[in-house]
């Protein structure tokens, strides 16, 4: 299909069919979509709004947002993963606020110098909000073009994302760019899904390859199979009354800057860990075990909880807290320890009752 009637067909369908009352769509600026497009990134639409709201009414500019402390930033964040974006993002406002005077920057270099901003993620923020003639490739764009113009092999593979740059440049129309990118995310979200996609409805069908073919299945070339290394992790959840201990992760690294029960690869180092503290594990219980996967390993965590009567014996960890149950504090938390304060606050751990040793 040439480049023109592509892009035309893609335009008519928008103006029909394609989404225009998203939040960061209302009065754009750069940076509400900048903030849109970082927490799309590996996530949907639909769990990215409230977080998005949430956002905007706490930062409603960028300065706001560079004047937060990271640990309000992670708080807000808490349960969108991935949490080097809102590291970046925080990282970003600063950059906004100390090398452009709190003013989004309006030039491709300037965009693509922020902290977390990649080729793709500048041109959406520079074409949507401004109107601004750069293309796109995000994994609904990719996807789109893969199977229109039957490029295979994965897309992480580099000679393969360069194919499909040199068609999204190709295709990206100078006028009505704007409308043309958000269509573009649109068709990849909406019609040309991963599974079952709606080819009836696309635009495109007239000249897309793998329509004509049914050969969708085989578009974009699947990620070459990896199996996933296992770990183990103990957390250590002690409690004190309504209080339970965490202790804040390194800002680099996994769960970087975020609140976390201590960690041990095995019970014994988490049993070496209480004796050099004094803290007695007389009444250590183990709880249900659960899997919490990233995207290059398992991680088999197994929770271990210890009331302890001060809260005096390990205060001094670093950044720690001792966070309250009823009252909890607006601190990032790693998605798994937010699930086990859950717990906590609707299931508190009973201590078995001790039974008397029978006479003989």
């Amino acid at each position: 299909m040439q480049a023109p009637q592509f892009s035309q067909q893609v335009l008519d369908w928008y103006h029909k069919y394609g989404r225009k009352t998203l939040p960061w769509q209302q009065e754009k600026t750069p940076y509400k979509v900048w903030l849109s497009e970082v927490m799309l990134q590996q996530t949907q639409v639909a769990t990215v709004i409230p977080y998005f709201e949430r956002f905007m009414a706490r930062f409603p500019t960028v300065t706001d947002l560079a004047k937060a402390p990271l640990d309000e930033v992670l708080h807000l964040w808490t349960g969108l993963g991935y949490y080097a974006r809102a590291r970046n993002l925080h990282k970003a406002a600063q950059q906004v606020a100390d090398k452009h005077g709190g003013v989004f920057p309006q030039t491709y270099e300037e965009v693509a110098d922020l902290p977390g901003v990649g080729r793709s993620t500048a041109g959406a923020i520079l074409s949507l909000s401004l109107g601004k003639h750069f293309p796109i490739l995000d994994g609904n764009v990719k996807r789109v073009l893969a199977r229109c113009y039957a490029v295979s092999g994965w897309p992480g593979k580099k000679e393969v994302e360069n194919r499909l740059w040199e068609i999204s440049e190709r295709v990206t129309p100078a006028q009505g760019v704007s409308q043309f990118n958000q269509a573009m995310m649109d068709l990849g979200a909406m019609v040309c899904t991963r599974s079952k996609p709606k080819c009836e409805l696309c635009p495109l069908s007239n000249g897309c390859v793998s329509y004509a073919n049914h050969s969708w299945a085989n578009y974009p070339g699947k990620k070459p199979k990896v199996t996933l290394p296992e770990r183990t992790g103990y957390m250590l959840m002690m409690q004190h009354g309504d209080e339970v201990f965490l202790a804040q992760r390194p800002a680099v690294g996994l769960w970087g800057g975020l609140f976390c029960f201590p960690q041990f690869s095995d019970e014994q180092e988490l049993h070496n860990w209480l004796e050099q503290r004094g803290i007695p594990a007389d009444n250590l219980t183990q709880l249900t075990a659960f899997r919490h996967t990233f995207s290059h390993f398992h991680l088999d965590i197994v929770p271990m909880w210890l009331p302890v009567s001060s809260t005096g014996g390990c205060m001094d960890e670093g950044p720690a807290l001792w966070y309250n149950l009823g009252q909890p504090q607006s601190v990032g938390l790693a998605a798994p320890v937010e699930r086990l304060l859950q717990q906590l606050r609707a299931e508190p751990v009973a201590l078995a009752p001790v039974r008397a040793e029978e006479e003989e």
